[in-house]
C-alpha cells in the first residue's frame, strides 16, 4: 500500500489526509506544533494516524510522497531531508486536483486575491451553479473534493501553495499583480518570487484562459517568459492596447468572449482596487458562460470581504475601517489611496522585507498621525519619522492601539488599521488583528 505523509496538521492538512484515506493510502499527519482540537476530531474519525509536536523521521522519511502544507516553508529540516531522499513532495492543491474533473477557477495576486476570489464564487454561486470556494479561504480543496461533487471549483491560491503545484491545470487562472511580498520565503529573491506566481498558468493548454492585469509593469516584463499556451484575457482601469475588458464613459465593459456591460457605480465594490477585482471577477464568469443579467445583478450586491476596507464604526465622528488583510505595502498604498478624509493609520507587525517609501508620498498627503504597533518598530521610526508627524508606539496590543489612534484623531478624521506587516508578533492571525480592531473600537 503507497504511503502518504501530510506534513501540517490545519485546514489544508487534515483535509488532505481524509482524501489520501479515502484513496486507500496509508495516511500519518505530522505537525511540529499543536494540531486543533476540530482537525483532531476529523483526522479520528477518518482513523488517521497523527503526531503533534514533533516530525518523527522514522515515519516520515518512509513516505511514497508528502503532501505539505503551504505553511511549512520549503527549507524546514524535514523537507530539506524528505528532497535528499527524492520523496515527492506536493501540495494539498496538486494532490487534490488528481481526483476531479471540476472546472478550476484560480486566482492569485500580491493583493486583491481575496475579494476576487470571493466575489468570482459569489457571481458563480447566485448563478445557480454547483461551485466550491476553496484555497487560501473556504474549506480544504481536498476535503471538498473527498466529501463532495461541484463543477467547479473557485482556488484563491498564495506563492506558498504554488511552489509545490507540478501536474495540476488550472482552466481559468487569473494573476491580479505582482508587488515584493514574502520575500523572506524567497531568498529575498524577487525573481524567485515572481516565477512562484506565474505557476499558476503551469499545464495550460490553447483551451484555457490567462486573465492579468494589463498595467502591471512585472507582469507586463515577464509575460514573454513563460511560452503560455492559454488565451489572453487582459484588463486594465482605461481602454488600452490589448485590454479586453476596461472602464468607459462611466461604464465597465468586457469585449470578450461575450460582449458585457454595466454602469460602473451599479458596482457593489468602490475604489479603483476594487473596479480591478470586479473585471478580473466579471471576466472569469464571462468565460463561464455565466448570463450577463447574473453577473450584472452579482457584481452589484456583493457585500465585500472580512477585514478588507471594512467600515467597523463612526464614534463621536471619527469613522473607523479595518483593512487587518493589508499584510503588505501595495495593499497599504491602494487602502490609502481610497481615503478621502484625515486619517490616522496603524501600522506595523512582523516585517517580510518591507520597503515602506512606496507609501511615503501617500502618508504624507493622506495621514495625520501614526500609530506603530508591533513588537519590534524600529524599521517603522527609521522609514516614517523623517515626515514630522505625531507618533504613537504600542508594543501591548489592539487595545492600546485603538484609543491611541482615538486620541490622536479630530472629528471628521478616519481610523486606518491597515498594517503592512504580517500579525504574528502579537496575534494569532490577521483575521485575529482584525477581529480585536474591531471589538475594541466598539467597546470606545
Amino acid at each position: 500500500m503507497k504511503r502518504i505523509v501530510i506534513l501540517g496538521g490545519g485546514e489544508s492538512g487534515a483535509g488532505a489526509a481524509v482524501l489520501a484515506k479515502m484513496k486507500g493510502f496509508d495516511t500519518f499527519v505530522t505537525d511540529s506544533s499543536a494540531i486543533k482540537p476540530k482537525y483532531k476530531e476529523l483526522l479520528d474519525s477518518h482513523h488517521i494516524d497523527w503526531e503533534e509536536g514533533r516530525h518523527t523521521e522514522a515515519l516520515v522519511l518512509n513516505a511514497d510522497e508528502v503532501v505539505k502544507s503551504p505553511g511549512v516553508p520549503n527549507d524546514a529540516p524535514i523537507v530539506l531531508k524528505l528532497k535528499e531522499q527524492g520523496i515527492p513532495v506536493i501540495s494539498e492543491i496538486e494532490f487534490a486536483g488528481r481526483y476531479t474533473d471540476a472546472k478550476m477557477i484560480c486566482i492569485t495576486g500580491s493583493n486583491g486575491k481575496t475579494t476576487t476570489t470571493s466575489l468570482t464564487y459569489h457571481i458563480f454561486k447566485s448563478a445557480g451553479l454547483n461551485v466550491g470556494l476553496a484555497g487560501n479561504i473556504g474549506r480544504s480543496l481536498a476535503l471538498q473534493v473527498a466529501e463532495e461533487k461541484h463543477d467547479y471549483y473557485v482556488i484563491e491560491l498564495s506563492s506558498f501553495q504554488l511552489d509545490n503545484m507540478y501536474e495540476f491545470r488550472a482552466n481559468i487562472a487569473v494573476l491580479m499583480n505582482i508587488t515584493p511580498d514574502h520575500l523572506d520565503r524567497y531568498d529575498h529573491s524577487m525573481q524567485k518570487y515572481v516565477d512562484a506566481k506565474f505557476r499558476i498558468t503551469r499545464n495550460q493548454t490553447s483551451d484555457d484562459a490567462f486573465i492579468y492585469w494589463n498595467d502591471d509593469p512585472i507582469i507586463r516584463h515577464e509575460l514573454a517568459k513563460y511560452g503560455l499556451q492559454a488565451r489572453l484575457y487582459p484588463f486594465s482601469a482605461v481602454k488600452e492596447d490589448g485590454s479586453i475588458a476596461y472602464v468607459e464613459d462611466h461604464e465597465v465593459k468586457i469585449t470578450q468572449p461575450i460582449a458585457f456591460n454595466m454602469e460602473q457605480e451599479e458596482l457593489a465594490l468602490t475604489g479603483e482596487h476594487n473596479l480591478y477585482d470586479s473585471l478580473a471577477a466579471g471576466i472569469s464568469a464571462n468565460l463561464a458562460g455565466i448570463e450577463k443579467e447574473e453577473i450584472r445583478k452579482a457584481l452589484s450586491d456583493f457585500k465585500g470581504v472580512p477585514h478588507r476596507l471594512e467600515k467597523v464604526a463612526a464614534v463621536r465622528g471619527v469613522a473607523f475601517i479595518n483593512d487587518s488583510k493589508a499584510t503588505n505595502v501595495n495593499s497599504c498604498w491602494y487602502a490609502l489611496k481610497s481615503m478621502t478624509t484625515p486619517t490616522v493609520l496603524i501600522l506595523g507587525g512582523t516585517d517580510k522585507g518591507n520597503d515602506y517609501r512606496e507609501i511615503e508620498d501617500l502618508v504624507r498627503e493622506k495621514c495625520v498621525a501614526l500609530v506603530f504597533l508591533g513588537l519590534d518598530n524600529a524599521k517603522l521610526h527609521a522609514s516614517f519619522d523623517p515626515l514630522g508627524l505625531p507618533v504613537v508606539e504600542v508594543r501591548t496590543g489592539m487595545k492600546d492601539a485603538v484609543e491611541a489612534a482615538y486620541r490622536l484623531a479630530r472629528k471628521g478624521d478616519t481610523v486606518l488599521l491597515s498594517p503592512c506587516c504580517s500579525s504574528f508578533d502579537l496575534f494569532k492571525n490577521y483575521e485575529d488583528r482584525g477581529d480585536q480592531f474591531k471589538r475594541y473600537v466598539r467597546e470606545l
